[in-house]
């Protein structure tokens, strides 16, 4: 097996990528190298108290990384069809595990949320592996959308309510309010009927808000989110210490590794509130700084969708683009306080396995788009055979 071509280090072939394409892959590796740093320093006293190992959740962390590596240079020199085609089967798949997480017995629980199914010795938390084929299975249904028959439009539309409904009930707001948002967003991009997308916005707002009504919890953390110094060591402690933490950061930051607040007083600090440990150590000018490159990346995405003339790949892309910066602004509004406290992590920054593969793949997919939506200015188009022995048949008898 040749390493060099599995990992995208050190693909030489890269070179022939389209320019969009080689600017996402570094932005990619960039973000990837940044949120390995934060991870290491935000993870590292939790781990050793935990563990005796301050290191403990960052060697893990680097084996899913270069493992997600390894996935994410198969997707980008792998043909956008040949994944599309197979999406299907991935989403029944990873909707099947969802269901099985809420058999008790069967669902790993954490925080009174049954989010993961062990298989072997690996977690598997499906609602985060589902992200990316979510999008690859939305984009292929609304891209031929007018071709379709309403049954098959009625099938799939019934397979996203129930991975949603499916989420929802672990629970998880968050993700199931993400995956939502952004099968919506990419109908909207489509261009589906207002009367649809209207109907399906008011549903999703009336099944948010049955489903905060009925959790005490996410009832709690709503009325906390409006004033979290209310109740500084109940419901509004995780909110007031992020919020300590980034405004402790000031203009330039405490610096790498000497957060404060990492230490046992701000919770979940190496997932749900990582950001709050980069806000503390970086300052509002490395947040900026991650902020500019979340936006480089949109636009990017944005270009690549604009350049695509297949509908579907369109699609894909502002899928992708949603999905990527979408959940990392959410991430970065629950630490600052401007949205209510979720379980969100942010993409390539967050401690996990199952967040890193499905943050990789959707970075893979973006670039695979901008390669096949330049690849005739990237690499010459094949010749059919017919045509080669046509050519060939002219050469030898000097025939023009």
């Amino acid at each position: 097996m040749n390493l060099r071509r599995l990992i995208p280090f050190f693909d030489d072939s890269v070179s022939s990528w389209a320019l969009e394409a080689r600017l996402l892959r570094w932005l990619t590796l960039i973000w990837l190298f940044v949120g390995l740093i934060v991870l290491f320093s935000a993870s590292y006293a939790v781990a050793d108290d935990r563990h005796n190992d301050g290191l403990y959740y960052f060697k893990r962390q680097v084996l899913w990384v270069f493992v997600a590596l390894i996935i994410f240079n198969i997707i980008v020199n792998l043909p956008l069809r040949r994944i599309v085609n197979i999406s299907h089967w991935f989403v029944i798949l990873l909707l099947g595990l969802i269901f099985l997480t809420l058999i008790p017995g069967l669902g790993r629980k954490a925080f009174d949320a049954s989010r993961w199914i062990a298989i072997g010795s690996i977690p598997i938390q499906p609602s985060e592996l589902i992200k990316p084929f979510l999008v690859l299975q939305s984009a292929r249904l609304f891209g031929q959308w007018e071709r379709l028959s309403w049954r098959v439009r009625f099938f799939w539309l019934g397979i996203f309510c129930l991975i949603i409904v499916g989420i929802l009930i672990q629970p998880n707001l968050s993700t199931a309010a993400l995956c939502g948002m952004t099968i919506w967003l990419i109908a909207l991009a489509a261009g589906l009927p207002y009367k649809y997308l209207g109907g399906t916005a008011v549903g999703g707002v009336l099944l948010a808000v049955l489903s905060i009504s009925i959790k005490e919890y996410q009832r709690k953390r709503v009325l906390s989110f409006l004033n979290p110094w209310a109740d500084p060591t109940g419901d509004g402690y995780q909110l007031v210490q992020s919020l300590l933490a980034v405004g402790s950061g000031r203009q330039w930051g405490s610096g790498f590794g000497l957060s404060q607040q990492k230490l046992f007083y701000l919770p979940i600090q190496d997932t749900d509130f990582i950001f709050a440990v980069f806000a503390e150590e970086f300052g509002f000018v490395g947040s900026m700084v991650l902020l500019v490159l979340l936006a480089l990346y949109a636009t990017l995405g944005l270009i690549i969708a604009l350049k695509t003339k297949h509908s579907v790949y369109r699609l894909v892309a502002i899928g992708v683009t949603v999905l990527m910066v979408g959940q990392s602004l959410l991430h970065v509004g629950v630490t600052t306080g401007a949205l209510p406290t979720t379980g969100l992590p942010l993409p390539m920054f967050s401690y996990g396995g199952n967040s890193m593969i499905a943050s990789l793949l959707s970075a893979a997919l973006l670039i695979r788009v901008a390669r096949e939506s330049s690849e005739a200015d990237v690499v010459p188009l094949r010749e059919e055979p017919e045509n080669r022995r046509r050519r060939r048949f002219f050469q030898r008898n000097n025939l023009s």
